[in-house]
């Protein structure tokens, strides 16, 4: 059953979270322990984050340094096929631009296809570290890769070529920002791309943190008077460390309203975020639910147990 089937088939708002592969190096188990303390709110699906390769130096034995390319979190296919495995709960692996070539990309759908994984997030994914602007590795936008997955599930390989064996379709959703994308010139442009997305076949939409539910709500009934039908489900994630006040609206775009960020500039310690972000994000998900949104999705890294509790509050 798909992502959007249960969110229709839900008898209330439905919960699900987002989640990181472990550094490299680290086992599953703290992959498990996320989930375990969050499998009581009964999850719809879970997430997994895909990570690019990023350029870094290393030291030779020489003195010198050279660079190369590595990834700090690999295994998003693997986690995501063990998880499905372990708690048989649908798994949406992210499928992002950044950093993989489509040919890298294709044989990602094929081992997902083995595994019967069949439901995806499509992202552009960031910018590299050491890049100012995206440099794209092959797609340059995520409607971009939307084109190659479609391609691929009428079972077209990208050199043409036709699959000997049918397939099962996959399905996906896609991102919105409710703030506007960083890159976007303004929101009207940014809902043209998010109708481009739903035309060609994504059944939802996620959207990126925010802080301030008036701005989903105004993003809401813009995509309605734009012709976009499918939910939008909010992303939320609470608040858990000092410095997160003036970094997440850096790097994510989002605003924190006033009366929030007073609250936050009375915190001494991360503890006393830590309850400030729960808080906050609980009211965020009571007036969620009060308005009748499908489903809540939330970014539970470095968060998971305010997460619990804010889930514990609310669902």
């Amino acid at each position: 059953m798909s992502v959007l089937s249960h969110i229709k088939s839900s008898k209330s708002t439905a919960f699900s979270f987002e989640l990181l592969p472990p550094l490299k190096g680290n086992g599953i188990e703290i992959v498990y322990k996320t989930i375990d303390k969050l499998l009581e709110f009964d999850p719809k699906y879970i997430n997994i984050t895909t990570h690019r390769s990023e350029l870094i130096y290393r030291e030779k034995d020489n003195g010198l340094f050279e660079r190369v390319s590595q990834r700090q979190r690999p295994g998003t296919v693997a986690i995501a096929a063990a998880i499905q495995n372990k708690y048989h709960i649908p798994v949406v692996p992210h499928i992002i631009c950044s950093g993989f070539t489509p040919e890298e990309t294709e044989y990602a759908l094929i081992d997902l296809q083995f595994l019967g994984i069949t439901e995806l997030l499509l992202l552009r994914g960031d910018k590299a570290r050491h890049e100012k602007e995206f440099l794209p590795t092959g797609h340059q936008h995520a409607t971009d890769l939307q084109q190659q997955v479609n391609v691929f599930n009428t079972g077209q390989f990208l050199d043409g070529s036709k699959m000997k064996s049918q397939i099962t379709p996959f399905s996906y959703g896609m991102a919105c920002y409710p703030e506007k994308h960083e890159e976007a010139p303004n929101l009207d442009s940014d809902l043209k791309y998010a109708k481009m997305k739903i035309d060609a076949g994504a059944e939802y939409l996620v959207t990126q943190m925010f802080f301030d539910n008036n701005k989903y709500y105004e993003f809401v009934n813009r995509c309605k008077e734009a012709g976009i039908n499918v939910p939008i489900i909010p992303g939320l994630k609470p608040i858990t460390l000092l410095n997160q006040m003036t970094v997440l609206p850096k790097i994510f775009h989002t605003d924190i309203p006033e009366a929030f960020a007073v609250e936050l500039r009375k915190c001494k310690t991360d503890a006393e975020v830590v309850e400030a972000g729960v808080e906050w994000c609980t009211l965020q998900a009571n007036d969620l639910i009060k308005n009748g949104v499908p489903s809540i999705h939330f970014y539970s890294m470095m968060a998971t147990e305010s997460v619990r509790r804010v889930a514990s509050a609310v669902f």
